[in-house]
Formats: structure tokens, C-alpha cells, sequence
């Protein structure tokens, strides 16, 4: 008997088994920043998010487990025409998100594959209203009538287009070389314009500088001809001052004849000084000189009168007397 007992509970235990293994794979759990999508005999049923969820055994099935996370698509070079027909390869960079699993599991197949091939059209579509150069600086520009276009377009399959960039621009080889030599010559212009504005303004300022040094030079100059000007002026006024007071001081004094004439035979000492070849004498220094000479003829005749009246002295023959003969005693110089 008891052996027959666990013979007739080991059906019961692995039934029991099979039943928790059954309960327990069908739990779920949805992590964070996943979506699940259950169908029940194929059909949708609902969308799990995050929590602990269970389903139906063998009726309910999880059809697809989307992550809901921001995600990025890198293309390849796309081949685009732009409006004055120059031929480019652009690759872009878009930044999606999936918003809707429900439709994003049943709005459309691959939708990677269509959100590249919508890409592709929407770029050929927006390069070929720009020319080149407008297609070189407008990278913002595109990347936002892009974006727009594709968000639009993948509301229908629960996407959402965050992003898009441009990530390369290659033109062809000769457009490259065309731009390369472009460059080349933009810089060397910008390189003679800066070298021409630098030559101008040094000349500019070396012409000022000899401007203000100009300006200088006659300022300094004029204020040495007003300093010498003044100067003179002071000279003359100092001199003119002496002259006054030497006259008032004679006038002072009030000198007799005689010394006028001393004074006067020293001026003309000091005219004859050995320089003058002609000398003109006023009358009065004249008249003053023969009186001179006179009274030096008659001291020389003193002195021969007496030597005559010594005993001792030799006996001489009388000299006549300039005025004994009525001769004028006054000679001329």
C-alpha cells in the first residue's frame, strides 16, 4: 500500500509541474522603454508597456517587442541634380523615434527601408530647386524642410522623425578643382586687398606724422623769430635807455666847451685808428687843433729863449715869430 501511493501522485505532481511551467512562461515582464505587441489567434490584442503582464497560454502571443529609444539611420551617398545641373552625391543622418508600436508593427513593412527611400526622394526633390553655391550654405535649411517632409510623411507608420542632417556634400572632381582654384584666388585678392589697405595706412600715417612734424618745425620757428624779435626789442629799448640816461647825466653835469672838444678829439682818435683811408674834420676840431699846435710852438720857443740867455749857450740866429709876419697861427691837419 505503501508503495502504490506515490505510484498514483507522481501523474498529479508532474501535472502540477507542467501547469507552473505553463503559468510561469506565460508572465511577462516589459522593461523600460519597450513596448510588446500580443495577438491573440493573430489577431491584435493590445500593447504592453513597462510592468508585469500575463497572457493566455497556446490562444495569446507576443508578435513583436519594440524598443521605444531614439534611433539613428545612416544612408549612403545619394545621387542628386541640383538647379544649374550639377550632379552631387549627398549622404544623410536622420534621428527617429517610434511613438506608435501598434503602428509601427502594422503601418508598413520595413519602414527603415521606406523612410530611406522617402529620404532620397525628399532630398532630390528640395536639391533641385538650389544651385550649387545656395546648396553649399544652406545645410540648415534643408535639414529642416526635410525633416518636416519625412515627420509628415511617417506619421502613418507611428514614427517620428527627430533630426536630419546632411552629413557629406561631394561634388564632382572638376567642380572641386573649379572651387579649390576659386578659393585660391579669393584669398589671394583678400591677401593684396589687406597688403594695399596696410601700404595705405602707412602712408597715411607717415604723412601725418610729417605734417605734424611740419607744424612743429613752424611753430618752433615761430616762436624763435617772436622770442629774437622781442629780444631785439629789448636791445634796442635797452640801449635807447642808456642813451636817455648818459644824456641826462651829461645834462646834468653841464660840461664846458673844453670838454666837449677833449671829447671830441678822443672820438676822432678813435675814427683815425689806422682803418679810415679818408677823414672829414668839422671846423670846430679844426680851429682846435691849430690852437693845439700853436701852443706847442710857442712852449718850443720858450724853452729855445732861454737856452740863448744862459751864459753857457751858443749864440743863434733869431728864429722869426709865425706871427711876426701875420701868418695864421692855425694849421691844417
Amino acid at each position: 500500500m505503501l508503495l502504490a501511493l506515490p505510484v498514483k501522485l507522481s501523474p498529479i505532481i508532474a501535472l502540477v509541474v507542467i501547469l507552473l511551467v505553463v503559468i510561469i512562461k506565460n508572465i511577462r515582464v516589459v522593461p523600460q522603454a519597450y513596448a510588446y505587441i500580443v495577438e491573440r489567434l493573430g489577431t491584435y490584442k493590445a500593447t504592453w508597456g513597462v510592468g508585469l503582464h500575463t497572457k493566455v497560454p497556446f490562444i495569446d502571443t507576443v508578435a513583436e517587442k519594440i524598443s521605444l529609444k531614439e534611433k539613428v539611420a545612416d544612408f549612403p551617398p545619394q545621387a542628386v541634380i541640383t538647379k544649374d545641373n550639377v550632379t552631387m552625391q549627398i549622404d544623410t543622418v536622420i534621428f527617429y523615434q517610434v511613438v506608435d508600436p501598434k503602428l509601427y508593427t502594422y503601418g508598413i513593412e520595413n519602414p527603415i527601408d521606406a523612410i530611406e527611400n522617402l529620404s532620397a526622394t525628399t532630398l532630390r526633390n528640395i536639391i533641385g530647386d538650389l544651385e550649387l553655391d545656395d546648396t553649399l550654405t544652406s545645410r540648415d535649411h534643408i535639414n529642416t524642410q526635410m525633416r518636416l517632409i519625412l515627420d509628415e510623411a511617417t506619421d502613418a507608420w507611428g514614427i517620428k522623425v527627430n533630426r536630419v542632417e546632411l552629413k557629406n556634400i561631394i561634388p564632382p572632381t572638376e567642380i572641386q578643382d573649379a572651387m579649390e582654384r576659386q578659393m585660391k584666388a579669393e584669398r589671394v585678392k583678400r591677401e593684396k586687398i589687406l597688403l594695399a589697405e596696410g601700404e595705405k595706412e602707412s602712408k597715411i600715417l607717415v604723412a601725418e606724422g610729417e605734417r605734424e612734424a611740419e607744424i612743429l618745425r613752424a611753430d618752433a620757428k615761430k616762436q624763435k623769430d617772436i622770442l629774437e624779435a622781442e629780444g631785439r626789442a629789448q636791445a634796442i629799448l635797452s640801449v635807447q635807455e642808456a642813451t636817455a640816461k648818459g644824456l641826462k647825466m651829461i645834462k646834468d653835469v653841464q660840461p664846458d666847451d673844453g670838454l666837449i672838444s677833449l671829447q671830441a678829439l678822443d672820438t676822432m682818435k678813435i675814427v683815425a685808428d689806422g682803418k679810415a683811408t679818408k677823414i672829414i674834420i668839422p671846423s670846430e676840431l679844426q680851429s682846435l687843433a691849430g690852437l693845439a699846435v700853436s701852443m706847442k710852438e710857442i712852449l718850443a720857443d720858450s724853452e729855445i729863449h732861454g737856452e740863448e740867455n744862459s751864459p753857457t749857450s751858443p749864440q743863434r740866429p733869431e728864429r722869426s715869430r709865425p706871427g711876426s709876419q701875420g701868418e695864421n697861427p692855425t694849421r691844417s691837419l
